[in-house]
Parts: C-alpha cells; structure tokens; sequence
C-alpha cells in the first residue's frame, strides 16, 4: 500500500540536511546512507549518494528520472549466482 498523499513523500531529516550541505559545497562527495526507504527528491539531482546493500556502500548517480522512486531500489541487495542445474550441456 502506498503512503498518504497528504503525508507527502517520506525523507530522512539527516538525509536533507545532507543534501543541502553538499549542494552548498564546490566538492562532488558521496553521502552515504543507510536510509534505503528514502525518496528521491528533485533536490536530489545531481547528487551521489552511496546508499547501503548490507555489506558495502554502491554509488547512486541521481537522474530526474529517478525522482518519486526510493533510494533503495538503486542497489540491490542480493546477487544471483546461476541455478545449480542450469549448465547448458550439449548432449552428442
């Protein structure tokens, strides 16, 4: 189920914070988060974030089309290593 429409889009306060101090600033750092159910916010692009899978931090470039999604989705969490039975043998 989707949140409230008049609760508005749910944002990290540090996240903001965050954002705005790095867009005040001349350097291109890496903000890096833990708060995987954030959404992106049109103040947000342009910005890297380095949003946590559980293990390390992966490097999220924001786009505009990235606006509304959460920052979680950018970095997956588990890797697919191939099904154990699905060796492509060709039988002679």
């Amino acid at each position: 189920m989707a949140r409230s429409v008049w609760k508005g889009p749910f944002v990290e306060g540090s996240l903001i914070k965050k954002a705005e101090k790095a867009r005040g600033s001349v350097r291109n750092d890496v903000i890096r988060t833990w708060s995987r159910r954030s959404t992106i916010l049109p103040q947000f692009v342009g910005l890297t974030f380095g949003v946590y899978n559980g293990k390390k931090f992966i490097p999220v470039n924001v786009t505009e089309e990235m606006v509304g999604h959460k920052l979680g989705e950018f970095s997956p969490t588990r890797t697919f290593s191939s099904h154990s039975g699905d060796k492509k043998v060709s039988k002679e």
